[in-house]
């Protein structure tokens, strides 16, 4: 090894030591300065400083005369004086080829004589100087004066030494105050010694009336002679209920109040005897939670009612006992309406009353559940006579035949009864409240408030949707989707400006199908994630090649299914996208309705949120059609309003429908976002939205969803002929 590689590996060792001590960059210490100080006026000099030398800068750890805060090592003393033990003495740096040229000798503060002792570590590394200073030339530095620095440096050394033992404990002193955990420490007479900031905000004392005093003042009174009991014996070396366990007890605060608290205990010894610790966690929320979980188990928190699992608990009883019964489901007619008008808070005190007029209208030997939402379960026990559960569904739906008194508003709402029996239906719990719903989902379709008991045919109905999901999920896998785009144009100039995506199925034997023959089985199906996600990749991919032929840009609009604002990972999912295809985000924008918002409130927001800031547009599709557009126009970072074609095909025949379409586009026009009209036809609606003040249309006068080929001819098409007449 040379002599330049040897240098290398001490070097790295000596900056390998010196970062050890976690001292170099932090700032002055009242013991250093004091050194300083003493250094300064014991030599009779101007400066007197403390260094310390990293890899390329000198830190000033304190300084007497003169204010430093760090130099580079190049331009420093001190690095010549970290080269041996000895003391290095400058009598004139100015006369002195190795430093006349320094910055600190030739400027400010204009150093001549120079002094300086080694700052050496035990084990022989020299990380730093104790230096004296001063701007005039000094002849003669006695022997015994630089014993007298280097004996000072040995002295700054053992402070840098002390500084490091403490550090641990300054650190586990930070680490106690921060931590959430309460920790108090005992010594052998069960005295407090330390106590950290979560323990005194839990006990509600103040420092000084913990520490000294002993531990019973946290004890409740009762448990004060077992506590001293238990103390003793571990002090003494016995065993203890409670060393090296985590248990729960109860501990009394300042004001007397007793509460839970889990209590972890530890023992040791050191050269002051036994020492005892304890980690304390206050568990009150905990203790409560648990209570409410039980009670949950059980009850619906909103209504009092029992809840599903205490429901489906009685019917598997009722059931193991072979006992007939019928199962009744009803839900609300006319629920929504009521949340959509007057908001939740009266939709909960609704739910309420509910559930406080059918128990009282039913035997009393029947069970009311709420299963979630508007949706109620009875069981009856002891039949399986059909005449009896239909009395039992009769009641049900002419209990609300009387309104409901809520919140100073009187409210009619109408329920629809589904029912299912034991053992004529089945003999399993699960197997009856579905049986139960599918009676209920036929209720729904004659139109609600009429009660169906459950058939074997109701599942047919069912086997044929879940069989549609299947073909779509093959179908996706066999690439028989595929997406058509309808032209978006500016209605002064007729410019195709953007596109709609919109998936289309090549079904084997049916031909194209668009998304009314199998939409609805699509998005209540999980597959309607994996769809949804190829239908972004399927339209960014057809963006990029459209860039790539040569194509003006055009915006690309993606609608969303709720599956994947539910999902959370769909921004990760278009920023790949991105990436992947080297698009520009401002060209893509995705399309959200009020069922996509309403879902989840908070997780549309945030995911809503985190797509604006990949600079990807998002519009509000359908506006018009819900009670919270307004709110979602305010909360939601929105790019672009679409008005529902509800309101265009009546345009011109319908004043009212004139007045909301004229009113939306005032308003999305003073909120800044771009307007675009859907189910434009005829050029007289065209006219009427352009004189309004509509930016932008959709719809058969501009042409109806086709496969990209077509659709790329048109937006290559010069503006004025771009306008169709379907």
């Amino acid at each position: 090894m040379s002599n330049a590689d040897s240098m290398d590996i001490a070097e790295r060792r000596r900056l390998d030591v010196l970062d050890r001590y976690r001292i170099a960059g932090t700032a002055s210490e009242n013991r250093f300065d004091r050194i300083c100080r003493f250094a300064s006026e014991l030599f009779s000099t101007r400066m007197a400083f403390v260094t310390l030398i990293e890899e390329d800068r000198q830190w000033f750890k304190s300084c007497a005369g003169y204010q430093f805060g760090q130099t580079l090592r190049s331009e420093s003393f001190c690095q010549y004086t970290i080269a041996t033990d000895d003391v290095l003495v400058v009598p004139d740096a100015k006369v002195d080829p190795r430093f006349s040229d320094l910055p600190i000798v030739s400027g400010k503060p204009f150093i001549r004589f120079y002094a300086g002792a080694p700052l050496t570590t035990p084990d022989g590394w020299r990380i730093g100087a104790l230096c004296i200073a001063d701007t005039k030339a000094r002849a003669n530095f006695s022997e015994r004066e630089r014993k007298a620095l280097a004996g000072l440096a040995s002295m700054v050394m053992e402070h840098i030494e002390l500084r490091r033992e403490g550090i641990p404990q300054a650190t586990a002193a930070k680490f106690a105050d921060s931590t959430d955990l309460s920790l108090i420490t005992a010594d052998p007479k069960g005295r407090i010694e330390f106590v950290n900031q979560a323990a005194l905000e839990m006990f509600g004392y103040e420092r000084d009336e913990m520490i000294g005093n002993p531990l019973e003042l946290i004890v409740p009174e009762r448990f004060r002679t077992a506590h001293k009991a238990g103390f003793a014996r571990v002090i003494s070396g016995g065993d203890s209920n409670l060393r090296g366990k985590t248990v729960e007890v109860s501990a009394r605060r300042k004001d007397g109040e007793e509460f839970p608290i889990e209590l972890a205990l530890t023992v040791w010894h050191d050269e002051q005897g036994v020492g005892v610790g304890a980690i304390i966690k206050d568990i009150s929320e905990r203790r409560d939670r648990d209570v409410r979980l039980l009670r949950l188990a059980s009850q619906d928190t909103l209504t009092g009612l029992c809840n599903r699992h205490r429901f489906e608990g009685l019917l598997r009883e009722e059931l193991g006992q072979g006992r007939p019964l019928a199962v009744l489901l009803f839900d609300l007619d006319g629920f929504k309406d009521v949340n959509d008008r007057l908001g939740h808070a009266v939709g909960d005190s609704l739910l309420q009353a509910i559930g406080v007029r059918l128990p009282a209208v039913l035997d009393r030997n029947v069970t009311v559940s709420r299963f979630g939402g508007d949706e109620f379960a009875v069981l009856v026990p002891g039949t399986g006579d059909p005449r009896v559960a239909q009395e039992n569904a009769n009641i049900v739906i002419e209990a609300f035949e009387a309104p409901f008194e809520v919140g100073g508003h009187t409210l009619r709402v109408g329920a629809s009864v589904g029912f299912s029996l034991a053992p004529s239906h089945g003999s399993d719990a699960e197997e009856l409240i579905a049986g139960a719903d599918f009676a209920l989902y036929r209720a729904k379709q004659a139109g609600g408030r009429v009660s169906r008991m459950f058939e074997p045919s109701m599942r047919n109905e069912t086997l044929v949707r879940r069989t549609l999901r299947d073909e779509l999920l093959r179908a996706l896998n066999r690439q028989e989707l595929v997406l058509h785009y309808q032209p978006q144009v500016i209605l002064e100039t007729g410019e195709v400006f953007g596109v709609e995506a919109l998936i289309r199925w090549r079904h084997p034997e049916r031909g194209l199908l668009a998304p009314a023959a199998f939409l609805p089985a699509l998005e209540q199906s999980s597959i309607a994630l994996d769809i949804g996600f190829w239908v972004l990749d399927e339209a960014a991919r057809q963006m990029a090649a459209w860039r790539q032929v040569g194509y003006p840009p055009v915006k690309m609009g993606v609608n969303l299914f709720p599956a994947q604002v539910r999902a959370g990972d769909l921004p990760r999912f278009v920023e790949n996208l991105i990436a992947r295809y080297s698009l520009d985000p401002q060209f893509l924008e995705i399309e959200i309705t009020e069922t996509v918002t309403l879902k989840d409130d908070d997780q549309s927001l945030e995911t809503i949120q985190a797509l604006r800031k990949l600079g990807v547009g998002v519009a509000f599709d359908d506006f018009g059609t819900g009670y919270a557009s307004l709110g979602s126009l305010q909360r939601y970072p929105l790019t672009t309003l679409k008005i529902d074609r509800s309101f265009v095909r009546d345009l011109l025949t319908k004043p009212k429908d004139a007045a909301i379409t004229r009113a939306l586009i005032m308003l999305s026009s003073e909120l800044g976002l771009r307007t675009i009209a859907e189910g434009i036809e005829t050029l007289e609606q065209e006219n009427a939205l352009r004189l309004m003040g509509c930016e932008a249309g959709q719809g058969f006068r501009y042409g109806k969803a086709m496969p990209a080929e077509a659709i790329a001819r048109l937006i290559a098409r010069p503006a004025t002929n771009q306008r169709m007449t379907i």
